[in-house]
């Protein structure tokens, strides 16, 4: 009795999809104002113009960068191998 109950409600309801679609929408438009604003806000302080001019921040944006990439290829390999640790090769 308890199975027959369980797995209807497992079911994706049609509405549910419009739902996702909504949400996924809203969520993109959200993050695209915020770049913006961002990307505004960082050109009228001048900040990359003293960024660039000093070693310092040569540094740290180096840093960042290589901080990016290191995630990006993390993240790529995490995906290849569905998150289980590679034992041996192919």
């Amino acid at each position: 009795m308890t199975n027959d109950l369980i797995e209807p409600s497992r079911e994706r309801h049609g509405m549910a999809n419009v739902a996702v679609l909504v949400t996924t929408v809203a969520l993109t438009l959200s993050l695209v104002v915020a770049v913006t604003a961002v990307s505004i806000g960082i050109a009228r302080a001048d900040t990359l113009s003293h960024i660039a001019g000093s070693s310092g921040g040569r540094v740290a944006f180096a840093v960042a960068f290589g901080a990016i990439v290191v995630v990006m290829g993390w993240l790529t390999s995490a995906m290849v191998n569905d998150g289980r640790p590679q034992t041996g090769r192919d």
